[in-house]
């Protein structure tokens, strides 16, 4: 039996950034009784019954093994709404023993008692929203924070006995080089044994996004990132700090597991508003499970449709919007699918409104047949370092891949074939998607 991990999304926070697009708010109650201070009450609300679904379905699931809790933020709950959390997830399926249990927090809403209370909780894990080091850069992402706060903040956690973690962004309209090598080497003068750094992507209906459309800021550049993505694997490597993942870095033994299972592709319940889950265990149950041969002649499994509204969600449109997921017995979809994917309703008064109906507040969910599940194999295989196995390739697919398409990739230095298996270089990371999508094309799969 594979791992089992889960998500808690906490979608508030003090003030949006101006480059986020996640499912954040920052009203303290938006109605419904979709509050922060009742915001922990619900979430158990809905492990609840998420965990009664998969009793429905038959779902073994293993003790977990890791809890995330992301957002928004949050550490703008009480800490002991999020050690209630953790205990409910205990109650409801176990804890695994060494169980990692992390929390983002932003370095404005926390300090050495809030942490403390986190790790008497059983929370020992914690990933800062650094961002960046250099004052105006964060002024230009809209971070309240200083840099002196995450010094503080990190000392505290570790002090503590605390695991440490800092997030970093590059490419923020003006970030110098200069600037970049300056958050770099503060992330590692921190001490921390883990350092996720991602390229900023902007979305034209966020604030920046719409800076840069009517030209106020400079929009990111790919050759400008690139650089700053190798400098940062440059001075990570060199301080001991191993890619085990595109965008993240840790000592060995240090890797976040719960990353970790999202790109082994492990069972996982997502929690709260927008948050997503996936499940693979249902694979071999029932007696209608096509094998890929056949499945690669079936009809595909379509996606349903949406479960519930965003918007507009009464208990009366609820109950007749009611799909196969509420249903007690699985369909025979599912019996062939491979896998199931699902995600909550985004806004937080209907995903509350969804639930006070008895249901569980999917706005919608697929069913993943054998097409779907190579997709995920290959994306998933090629973002890690010890890449993806040709024999598990062509058990998936099928059939073998294509050797002149691969030995292409080889040629432009974006794989390197290691034995039976094939591994992206660091060109092939910083071109991940074009890889990815060669890989499928050589199993006929584009």
């Amino acid at each position: 039996m594979g791992s089992y991990q889960v998500y808690i999304h906490v979608p508030f926070c003090m003030r949006r950034c101006g480059y986020c697009d996640f499912n954040t708010y920052t009203a303290r109650d938006l109605g419904g009784g979709a509050s922060r201070e009742h915001y922990a009450d619900l979430a158990i609300q809905e492990m609840r019954m998420v965990r009664d679904w998969q009793t429905s379905r038959g779902l073994i699931e293993p003790p977990v093994s890791t809890i995330f809790f992301g957002g928004g933020t949050p550490t703008i709950l009480p800490a002991q709404d999020l050690v209630r959390m953790v205990e409910a997830v205990a109650d409801l399926w176990g804890l695994s023993p060494g169980a990692e249990i992390t929390t983002e927090a932003n370095p404005d809403t926390v300090d050495r008692a809030y942490l403390a209370q986190l790790l008497r909780g059983g929370i020992n894990r914690v990933s800062f929203g650094m961002q960046s080091a250099v004052p105006s850069v964060l002024a230009t992402l809209d971070r309240t924070h200083t840099p002196a706060n995450v010094t503080t903040d990190v000392a505290a956690a570790k002090d503590l006995g605390l695991r440490a973690s800092v997030d970093l962004i590059y490419g923020t309209p003006g970030e110098r080089l200069e600037d970049w090598r300056t958050s770099l080497q503060a992330a590692l003068d921190l001490g921390v044994d883990h350092v996720s750094a991602y390229a900023l992507t902007l979305e034209p209906t966020t604030k920046m996004g719409r800076a840069v459309r009517r030209g106020q800021l400079p929009a990111p550049d790919d050759d400008d990132e690139a650089t700053k993505y190798e400098m940062a694997d440059d001075m990570l490597s060199q301080a001991g700090l191993y890619w085990y993942e595109i965008s993240n870095w840790a000592r060995p033994g240090q890797e976040s597991r719960h990353n970790l299972g999202y790109w082994h592709n492990v069972d996982w319940a997502g929690i709260g508003p927008g948050a997503h889950s996936h499940y693979r265990a249902l694979e071999g149950q029932g007696p209608g499970m096509t094998p890929v041969e056949e499945a690669r002649e079936s009809e595909p499994i379509p996606s349903v449709s949406p479960g519930f509204r965003a918007t507009g969600t009464t208990a009366q449109e609820a109950d007749s919007k009611a799909r196969w997921w509420l249903s007690p017995e699985p369909s025979l979809g599912e019996r062939r699918a491979r896998a199931i994917r699902s995600w909550d309703i985004a806004h937080p008064r209907d995903w509350a409104a969804a639930m006070d109906a008895g249901h569980v507040p999917w706005q919608d969910a697929e069913l993943l047949g054998w097409r779907q599940d190579l997709e995920e194999t290959v994306m998933l295989a090629l973002r890690l370092p010890e890449g993806l196995g040709l024999d598990r390739l062509t058990r998936q697919a099928g059939r073998p891949a294509d050797p002149k398409i691969l030995k292409d990739l080889v040629d432009q230095g974006l794989l390197l074939p290691v034995g039976d298996r094939i591994q992206v270089t660091r060109r092939g990371r910083l071109l991940n998607d074009l890889v990815i999508d060669q890989v499928l094309e050589a199993v006929g799969i584009r």
